[in-house]
């Protein structure tokens, strides 16, 4: 376990260069991290249309405000649709939240936001953000599998929970394992920067998200 979280901790950070546009007929609208900074509500809740089925996050953002503020603005604008769920583990996690399109990635990498304090433990079914160390969360999310407790010392805020079709989430592909180079699974810096192409080529098996969006 202590892997997997160092691991956890490892997002890539390098800086690409700037694409033209956002391509893929992605919202114009993520092409401007900065502008898109608006409140959320209280409370919302976030259904996920995936290729395994249906399942539905409930956001508290009393929990950590500053992470459910990033996941609204995330999904209004339609980051999530059509990203991959590139990492898998099975008992631990799983992690995604790298936009299919590379010159949309290229824009939100750096695209940081400051910590919250972590209110929440990260029990089975908690959604949080990825981070790779002190105020380094962007777009990267993953839903904890088990009580994994011991993520809540090290600042993983959980912004919301799963409250239905959490066996969906079980069942989304896990046997590509762990990242490159720690495993036979995606390496991250090639999917922030080849996009859907690169993980549609070699890891067809992955379940993806076909939507996401807020809902009453």
């Amino acid at each position: 376990m202590t892997r997997l979280i160092a691991v956890l901790l490892a997002l890539t950070f390098a800086s690409p260069a700037f694409a033209q546009g956002t391509g893929n007929g992605a919202n114009p609208a993520l092409a401007n991290p900065a502008a898109l900074n608006e409140q959320a509500p209280a409370a919302y809740k976030v259904k996920f249309d995936t290729s395994k089925g249906t399942f539905v996050v409930d956001v508290h953002r009393d929990w950590a405000p500053v992470g459910a503020d990033r996941f609204y603005n995330l999904v209004k604008n339609g980051f999530y649709n059509n990203a991959r769920f590139f990492r898998v583990i099975s008992g631990f996690m799983v992690q995604f939240g790298i936009n299919g399109d590379p010159s949309v990635s290229s824009r939100w990498r750096t695209a940081r936001i400051a910590d919250d304090p972590v209110k929440q433990s990260n029990t089975r079914g908690m959604i949080t953000f990825a981070t790779a160390g002190p105020n380094t969360r962007t777009t990267q999310v993953f839903v904890n599998y088990a009580g994994n407790s011991s993520l809540d010392g090290q600042g993983f805020a959980p912004f919301g929970q799963v409250t239905s079709g959490m066996n969906v989430v079980d069942a989304l592909y896990s046997g590509y394992g762990e990242g490159a180079p720690s495993g036979a699974g995606p390496e991250q810096g090639r999917v922030q920067s080849e996009g859907n192409a690169y993980l549609t080529a070699s890891f067809p098996k992955l379940d993806y998200i076909k939507s996401a969006t807020i809902v009453p």
